[in-house]
């Protein structure tokens, strides 16, 4: 039991034993900076419970627990707060307990334990990976990963949009303009390539568009009308028809963006366990739509379209099949649902990482699998984020304007070896470590500086200002981790086979670091309720700050008494740790020296 469960069953033994009465909540929070104490222990809630003056109050609860709780060594009420100051005792026990684990606030799966199902990324194949996919990449797999060391298993998946009239715009401007070009004969990665005959097609369409509205064609005619868009349309058909030269093609091409797609990933660091294509799934969710109609979940228009009334609950009509018998994105995605759930039925949960202009078609989806009857319908989520911004606004795949995932990696690299150089901070490292240390650095900072902001919110997102060795960023504390590791390297006595001393005196600034060290556990846990890499982040930051406050403060390896230096630079050891651990949740490395 942790001291705050200590403290929270004690206060409510005191209220009993001393008023007769029962609480039901204990609120504490963090003694403030200026007050003697530990933790705090709000008296005004239990005002409700207890009548009384919330001093005198606070003075008897706070004398019954000093009495009757060895941790706590003695309180102060300040205006109906209840300071806690806890024993040196208790914080070197803790830090004993926890020195050798070097998993601390991880969480094995129990047995039997449902998993969850991640999905993120889920591109689609006629483009590169941009600035968007990276904030859904990090935040993906990030969660992922915090979920599995909250104590789940965690299964890792996306799909792959690889049909549809966006695909055939590539297909089509290739067949028309690429005069055979592939990327080994151009040098180009293939989501590059391919990408670049989606803008082609894009041109050439508005120039069609353009000549049919000169000629005395009406804008909105024109744009359905345009030659090359009724190709386009064609070839949909003859893909969905199954023509060997148009499937033939389309395999071709995607294999092309599938091996560029790889090489991103691998870049970024992030992996996956399942891949789903929605040329294996587009036709998912028509037999439970069917199933549905039958158990009156859906009902059927009189042109024999298929729909689902959640205006009892807030929502509209939704159309789950056309009149013609074809399936919308919602049946798909049904269908697709219920199909993970047949593959690994070990997953209890989905987790769906998709950008906030589709809150309402996962409310909806959710919806929908409740009342289809689905027990795992209860535990489905929607990791819902804002938009990733640039200095110079929004940004059209269309028009080519995105910004790639692949050129943003390099540039991060570019401009942490640009501000490192600025610093001189690299002195006495060889060409191949500068180069990977900038990689490290600009990843870290890229990752840092989108994981930081809660998934809700819009970013702004500027790679110079997110590369600082000062201040809440990812270089800032990855050079805080490799100060630690110049420490561990320099002290030549042993430490880690020595056990923490039970009569050690704790230094303001020891025990600071250690009641820190102690909430990595909880965070964990809060971070993965919810789904929010920002909590980790920030307790990093938070983490790092009260080291560097200890480092200034306390002297480490010039202490003069055997046993300061040695708990120091164990205490030193064990933050290095939680930084290396924190950070791998959110997929970032930490260099050993900067």
């Amino acid at each position: 039991m942790n001291i705050q469960d200590i403290i929270i069953t004690k206060v409510k033994e005191a209220v009993h034993s001393i008023f007769d009465k029962e609480l039901e909540t204990v609120e504490l929070q963090a003694t403030r900076k200026e007050f003697e104490g530990d933790t705090t222990v709000v008296i005004f809630p239990m005002l409700r419970t207890i009548k009384g003056n919330p001093q005198v109050i606070g003075e008897q609860i706070g004398a019954y627990l000093v009495a009757n709780v060895e941790e706590i060594e003695k309180f102060n009420v300040v205006k109906g707060f209840l300071n806690l100051v806890i024993s040196d005792a208790f914080y070197l026990n803790f830090f004993s307990e926890i020195k050798g684990d070097s998993k601390f606030g991880f969480v094995t799966p129990a047995e039997g334990e449902k998993a969850l199902m991640v999905e993120y990324s889920s591109p689609n194949t006629n483009k590169p990976l941009h600035l968007g996919h990276v904030r859904n990449n990090l935040l993906g797999y990030s969660v992922a990963e915090i979920i599995k060391a909250s104590g789940k298993k965690v299964y890792k998946t996306q799909i792959i949009n690889d049909r549809g009239i966006h695909i055939c715009k590539s297909m089509l401007a290739w067949q028309k303009f690429g005069k055979g070009e592939t990327p080994a004969s151009t040098g180009l990665k293939g989501d590059k390539l391919v990408g670049n005959y989606y803008v082609a097609f894009d041109k050439a369409y508005k120039a069609e568009v353009e000549e049919l509205v000169a000629k005395g064609v009406d804008k909105k005619t024109a744009e359905k009308e345009a030659p090359l868009l009724l190709e386009a349309q064609e070839m949909l058909r003859k893909w969905e028809a199954g023509d060997e030269e148009v499937v033939s093609l389309w395999q071709t091409m995607n294999g092309w963006v599938y091996d560029g797609f790889e090489t991103t990933y691998h870049n970024l660091g992030v992996d996956f366990d399942q891949l789903y294509y929605e040329s294996n799934t587009y036709l998912l969710g028509k037999d439970v739509v069917a199933d549905g109609l039958e158990k009156g979940v859906f009902y059927k228009k009189g042109d024999g379209s298929v729909w689902i009334d959640l205006t009892d609950e807030g929502l509209d009509e939704k159309i789950v099949l056309r009149s013609d018998g074809t399936a919308v994105y919602m049946t798909q995605d049904i269908g697709t649902a219920i199909q993970r759930i047949k593959d690994y039925s070990d997953v209890g949960g989905l987790v769906y990482t998709v950008g906030n202009e589709q809150d309402y078609h996962f409310q909806v989806l959710f919806l929908i699998l409740k009342k289809l009857g689905y027990d795992w319908a209860q535990h489905l989520h929607h990791l819902s984020y804002g938009m990733v911004d640039l200095p110079s606004g929004k940004m059209k795949s269309r028009e080519g304007t995105v910004v790639d995932a692949d050129d943003l990696i390099t540039e991060m690299s570019t401009t942490a070896e640009e501000i490192s150089s600025e610093l001189g901070k690299l002195d006495g490292f060889s060409e191949e470590e500068k180069e990977e240390l900038y990689k490290t650095i600009g990843l870290g900072a890229l990752k840092y500086y989108i994981l930081k902001v809660d998934p809700k919110k819009r970013i702004l997102f500027d790679p110079k200002e997110s590369i600082d060795f000062q201040g809440n960023t990812g270089p800032f504390i990855q050079y805080t981790y490799a100060r630690i590791q110049s420490i561990l390297r320099k002290a030549d006595f042993d430490y880690k086979n020595t056990p923490v001393p039970t009569d050690y005196k704790l230094h303001e600034k020891e025990k600071s670091l250690i009641k820190q060290i102690e909430l990595f556990p909880e965070i964990i846990q809060n971070a993965s309720n919810n789904f929010s890499p920002a909590i980790i982040a920030n307790y990093t930051y938070d983490l790092v700050k009260e080291f560097n406050s200890f480092y200034q403060n306390v002297s480490i390896l010039g202490a003069e008494v055997a046993s300061e230096k040695i708990f120091r630079v164990q205490l030193s050891e064990k933050v290095a740790e939680i930084i290396a651990n924190a950070f791998s949740l959110l997929g970032i490395s930490v260099p050993g020296r900067m």
